[in-house]
């Protein structure tokens, strides 16, 4: 039986939890960390490199000041409430992805939800011709970053195609070295069979990414984390990224997706035509497995999608509630749910 005791480490801010076992007590530091797709969050701006021509003020989608502060007061607000049950901080670190610019970013974390956090923004332009990069927020009281590094997807059979930078980050939580991962794969424009060779190769460069942490520190605690476009069980995942269903079916070097069984569970983030998927996954190292709690160590993972993110009404009612759908303006959140991890760390 488990019971969660919130409070603040006065040294660190971890928060902690206890587990009763056995007549035994212990007491752990956890962090939440996770990751959110916020649907093409756009200034008003029309920048001439970018195909940002919807998201202005003459645009499709008639993206004024007033639409713009209403998708960032609604993007603030999800982000406060994720993992409030485990933690009052919510998410000491967040990969993000479909945001226009640096920005935009800096526009959000001083929302008042959120300001009081004090995110910090680690962002590098991507060359995705739609103009969309992926980011991290992270708390520094939390997280402290020590370098980072964007990776570009080239596609030597297509040189004229164009798609997000993988973004890796490493730093330290409570001396704690962690990796953390954020990507973005193509799409399935085109359809599934057609645009999968794309993946498998975002696949491939976040498989050499991972091998070459591993080549420093094979127990190397790493975070993929991202809309990978594919579902658990698709091979760019699976085969590529060996990212496994069960710990004990890990080999070395072996990844393991914390999302499998909320796929099979039918737990997912987002749908289309009536098909659900689960896009957004967070995948982890061996060296974030197991029960030696004397580190940080993977705990639970969590689908957010608490009823006022779905749609109420309409052909779309159960998906989630989107800022557009069907020319229309929702006013909404994403067409994406957003997902967390919970790590853990015994205090001793």
């Amino acid at each position: 039986m488990k019971s969660y005791i919130i409070g603040l480490l006065t040294t660190t801010f971890f928060v902690l939890f206890s587990s009763a076992v056995l007549a035994q007590e212990k007491q752990y530091k956890v962090a939440c960390v996770g990751f959110y797709n916020l649907e093409n969050l756009f200034d008003t701006v029309d920048d001439p490199n970018k195909r940002d021509e919807d998201f202005t003020p003459d645009g499709s989608y008639s993206w004024g000041d007033e639409k713009y502060k209403n998708k960032l007061k609604n993007m603030a607000h999800v982000i406060e409430d994720m993992g409030k049950e485990i933690s009052p901080d919510g998410m000491a670190i967040l990969g993000v992805c479909e945001v226009e610019n640096r920005k935009v970013l800096e526009d959000l974390v001083q929302e008042q939800k959120i300001k009081g956090r004090d995110y910090q923004i680690i962002h590098e332009e991507s060359p995705d011709r739609r103009g969309i990069d992926v980011g991290l927020l992270y708390q520094a009281k939390y997280f402290t970053p020590t370098n980072f590094k964007s990776y570009e997807l080239k596609f030597p059979d297509n040189p004229d195609y164009f798609t997000r930078d993988q973004l890796v980050v490493s730093g330290t939580m409570d001396e704690d070295r962690i990796n953390i991962i954020v990507a973005h794969w193509p799409s399935r424009r085109g359809g599934q069979a057609k645009s999968e060779p794309r993946r498998i190769q975002a696949a491939q460069l976040g498989r050499k990414i991972i091998d070459s942490l591993l080549a420093v520190d094979p127990s190397s605690k790493i975070i993929l984390m991202g809309d990978l476009n594919d579902d658990p069980v698709n091979k760019s995942v699976k085969d590529y990224i060996r990212a496994k269903a069960k710990v004990k079916k890990m080999k070395d070097g072996d990844m393991y997706n914390t999302m499998y069984d909320k796929y099979k569970q039918g737990d997912c983030t987002l749908a289309y035509r009536d098909a659900w998927n689960l896009f957004d996954q967070l995948i982890i190292s061996e060296g974030l497995t197991g029960n030696d709690c004397s580190s940080f160590v993977f705990h639970k993972s969590y689908v957010y999608n608490k009823p006022y993110l779905r749609q109420k009404e309409g052909l779309y009612k159960g998906y989630p509630k989107r800022t557009h759908a069907g020319g229309k303006y929702l006013n909404g959140y994403s067409d994406h749910f957003p997902v967390y991890l919970v790590l853990k760390k015994e205090v001793k």
